[in-house]
């Protein structure tokens, strides 16, 4: 059977490289005659999206590559030496047959495909009478399905607000058959789609209306519409999301003197959504997010890989009281030159202090994906352009102050010097190392501007700035992808 299932997803979605953790995730397609039979009870659902959101872990997608590609290409990480790894995110050195990161498109569709078959079983199952609910499973995974591909249409296709009209990436929401050849869709299709499964899930997790720790519950589903809606400029929609959550109560944002500490705890209270990583299955160790942005030499096999970049520091240090110092700490420019940089984020080795979050290794870290505090920041931004009589410059002055006082140093927004560059500043401050950075400034149509004279690191794949009018702001789709699925061979990203 895990032949079959192989072999399948290599025809449909091209070269998937797989790791011994995502064995217990095979489930048999609906086009082998014995579909009914993967799934029979809520159990058995969950099982499965237990098991997808475990894949989610990945070194190419939530547990590593895409936070340092967010923040790398948005110029809020640099690096202090070529050939350590990961440099194509900072160089944009990628061709369709090298550094493609075509692990982002070929674990994005694995999830999806497990989330299509199970969505198909569950389908059959209830259409044949069955007596369980399948709603709640149902929920989380559109809910899941709808981040995917969130995630592959921003990787792969232009801002919303740029260009809707351009290529996304293959909307695919049901199993496909062995000599299926998916196009791409549009961006404006893809986001069509990933409204539908939000909707679709929300309506189905809104009976149980309570936080649910490491799964994708009605709130995450809410959190993702507010993002969603803010990447396509719907204001008001943004905002109605966003509030549902503030005013739940459901969820608290921490105290200043408690942020710091909050990175070594598990399932905090401003935690929407997020990932278990475990020591015995998911635990990345050295390929881990926390190695990757920690000092070099701090433990064996750390190389410094990347750290923030002048412009980031320069941002935080506009206040030298802003609590979230806590999480840097000395980099590799202070080990060769003695002079203090604090360029190291331990977010991911939960302090300063490498003390984890209270597993076995420092490195089982769990990957916070939606937290309360971006929350604040979209209502903010969201308020600011709503047309909504409850919104306008003051109510987006008081979002943002919720998150400002963590920089009790600088003074609060007021209705008349709040502005869209305030909000983006204050997101790179408190999402810094959560993959955000890139994808807001493409959104907004901001220049970015690279820290490559920090040391001497030649790059000549772009310039010294970007917008988003450079062709390589999207990845390409890699030559395998297109060797397994022909149709895709002219519809290639421009400049590959």
């Amino acid at each position: 059977m895990k032949k079959i299932y192989h072999l399948l997803a290599l025809v449909i979605l091209g070269a998937f490289t797989f790791t011994s953790c995502d064995d217990f995730l095979d489930m048999q397609p609906t086009n082998s005659g014995n579909a009914e039979g993967a799934v029979g009870t809520v159990a058995d659902a969950q099982v499965v999206i237990n098991g997808v959101m475990s894949a989610m872990t990945s070194s190419s997608y939530y547990g590593r590559n895409l936070f340092m590609y967010g923040d790398a290409k948005g110029g809020d990480l640099t690096i202090f030496a070529a050939g350590r790894g990961l440099d194509a995110f900072y160089t944009f050195n990628h061709t369709s047959n090298s550094n493609t990161y075509s692990g982002f498109w070929s674990r994005g569709y694995y999830c999806i495909l497990q989330v299509n078959t199970l969505l198909s079983n569950i389908e059959k199952l209830e259409e044949s009478g069955s007596m369980e609910d399948f709603s709640e499973a149902k929920g989380q995974a559109l809910t899941l399905r709808a981040l995917f591909y969130f995630d592959l249409v921003r990787l792969y296709g232009l801002p919303y607000n740029y260009n809707k009209t351009s290529y996304g990436v293959p909307n695919v929401t049901e199993p496909l058959t062995v000599n299926a050849q998916p196009t791409r869709a549009t961006v404006e299709e893809n986001y069509r789609q990933i409204l539908q499964d939000l909707s679709d899930g929300a309506a189905l997790l809104a009976k149980k209306k309570t936080k649910q720790s490491g799964y994708a519950d009605y709130y995450t589903n809410i959190a993702l519409q507010a993002r969603v809606k803010l990447y396509m400029e719907d204001y008001d929609g943004a905002l109605n999301a966003a509030w549902e959550i503030i005013e739940s109560g459901v969820y608290k944002l921490y105290e200043p003197a408690d942020w710091t500490a909050s990175w070594s705890k598990q399932f905090g209270s401003e935690s929407i959504f997020e990932l278990g990583i475990t020591t015995e299955e998911s635990d990345l160790g050295t390929s881990s997010l926390g190695f990757y942005l920690m000092r070099y030499g701090q433990l064996k096999n750390a190389m410094g890989w990347y750290l923030a970049s002048d412009y980031f520091l320069n941002r935080l240090g506009e206040d030298e009281t802003d609590v979230r110092w806590g999480i840097m700490d000395n980099d590799e420019y202070w080990v060769d030159n003695e002079i203090e940089r604090k360029g190291a984020c331990y977010k991911y080795m939960g302090s300063t202090t490498l003390a984890g979050d209270g597993k076995a290794t420092n490195t089982a870290v769990n990957i916070k994906i939606i937290r309360l505090s971006e929350i604040y920041l979209i209502a903010a931004e969201a308020a600011l352009h709503s047309t909504k009589q409850e919104a306008g410059a003051d109510a987006a002055a008081g979002y943002l102050n919720e998150i400002r006082r963590r920089s009790p140093g600088l003074a609060p927004a007021t209705a008349a010097t709040i502005t869209d560059d305030m909000i983006l500043d204050e997101r790179s401050k408190e999402l810094f190392g959560e993959g955000q950075r890139f994808f807001d400034m493409m959104r907004m149509g901001r220049t970015i501007e690279f820290n490559d004279d920090f040391q001497d690191i030649p790059v000549s794949h772009r310039g010294k700035t970007i917008d988003r009018t450079f062709e390589k702001i999207v990845l390409p789709i890699s030559q395998d992808e297109i060797n397994a699925n022909p149709a895709l061979e002219n519809q290639q990203n421009p400049g590959y």
